[in-house]
């Protein structure tokens, strides 16, 4: 009686019986073949003659296809293995496989990659080595295109009303514009980015890649400083399928008084130190320490008189402290001794503390951090 076997399909012998194959494996003539037969043709990687890679000179983001991608490289080196990396491929049938690749710097723009491959492929060990040469090209990626072009879809303008921005407030403007769009992207977005900020006498003027990216910016300044922003489009082109294009400005306007200004808001209780302009006007009474809000949303005090700001207010000395109530302090400008109201906020063993005065009227003004969060227990206003 003959024996049933199997046999290679290109040489004709005898070939071990073999289990058959799992869902997703080779069912092709290949499998069929002995050792040796599957192994003449084998290749263990297949590997391209030459790799070249277009890398922005700008910002090192890599050609891809269709698109311009972020690598994070520290060096063309680094992108030449990512390249590598991603062209490289090792045959199906191999289990285990194992690879490194040692860079040869051969000029500026040519790194050759020497590569090693092992894997186990029929249960039998097998190696590879291959060279790749990558050329790196320089270019422009869209992005750096469009900013050194001076590209930008909104402008965010941060204006105060009726006041200048302070310092501070113009610092923090910017710092929020440019926190934002680095977290953009750094969330991948390539598109968002800062083209330019224009410092007017009224404000920043900042130039932003998107109407989106402008419109986020606007509201977190808002948010953050208080105020309100309003848009206004302008029609600037149609693209290629007709649709209108516009450029929108976001005009946002700060709160018509600043954290640290002193103000009266003429409702008989004397001058308020502003602490926070977002909501409503909040601040400290001079007069007593006790908290102080508008009764008007949006940060207004009708009819408040600006009397100064917290740097205006210099150390005077104290003479004595005659109450709960009342304290002695020379007068900042005549250093005579005047009887002032004594604010919460004014330590009874304190030395000296800081003095404003107005119209021949001295007040007392709290260090900065130190505003009471709550009234006064020991007096009301």
């Amino acid at each position: 009686m003959s024996e049933s076997r199997e046999f290679c399909p290109r040489c004709g012998d005898p070939v071990p019986e073999r289990r058959d194959p799992l869902p997703g494996e080779p069912r092709g003539r290949d499998a069929l073949l002995c050792d040796d037969c599957y192994f003449e043709d084998f290749d263990l990687v297949d590997a391209p003659d030459r790799i070249e890679v277009l890398v922005c000179s700008g910002c090192g983001a890599v050609r891809r296809g269709e698109s311009w991608r972020d690598v994070g490289a520290r060096d063309y080196t680094d992108v030449a293995v990512d390249e590598v990396a991603e062209a490289l491929g090792v045959h199906v049938d191999a289990a285990d496989v194992e690879w490194g690749v040692e860079p040869e710097q051969v000029d500026e723009n040519t790194v050759r990659m020497h590569c090693r491959f092992s894997g186990v492929v029929r249960g039998t060990l097998r190696s590879a080595e291959v060279t790749v040469p990558v050329k790196i090209s320089r270019g422009t990626c869209d992005r750096c295109g469009r900013i050194a072009g001076g590209y930008y879809a909104g402008i965010v303008q941060v204006r105060a009303d009726e006041r200048d921005l302070t310092p501070a407030e113009r610092a923090e403007a910017l710092e929020i514009a440019e926190t934002y769009v680095a977290d953009q992207e750094a969330d991948g977005d390539r598109e968002a980015f800062i083209t330019e900020v224009v410092e007017t006498d009224d404000g920043p003027d900042i130039k932003l890649s998107s109407n989106r990216l402008a419109q986020n910016v606007a509201t977190r300044i808002t948010e953050s400083l208080g105020g309100s922003f309003e848009s206004y489009p302008t029609l600037v082109t149609e693209d290629g399928d007709g649709n209108e294009v516009y450029r929108v400005t976001f005009a946002v306007r700060l709160p018509k008084y600043a954290e640290g200004e002193i103000v009266d808001p003429e409702d008989g209780d004397g001058p308020v130190l502003v602490t926070g302009v977002s909501g409503r006007l909040q601040g400290v009474r001079l007069a007593s320490g006790a908290e102080y809000t508008s009764a008007f949303a949006d940060a207004e005090a009708p009819d408040a008189t600006r009397l100064g700001t917290r740097d205006d207010a210099t150390e005077t000395t104290v003479v004595t402290v005659e109450d709960e109530n009342a304290i002695q302090v020379l007068d900042p400008v005549t250093y005579e001794a005047k009887t002032v109201p004594n604010p919460a906020f004014v330590d009874d063993d304190a030395d000296s503390v800081l003095a404003f005065e107005h119209g021949g009227e001295v007040h007392l003004v709290p260090e900065e951090g130190a505003e009471p969060t709550a009234p006064s227990p020991r007096r009301r206003d």
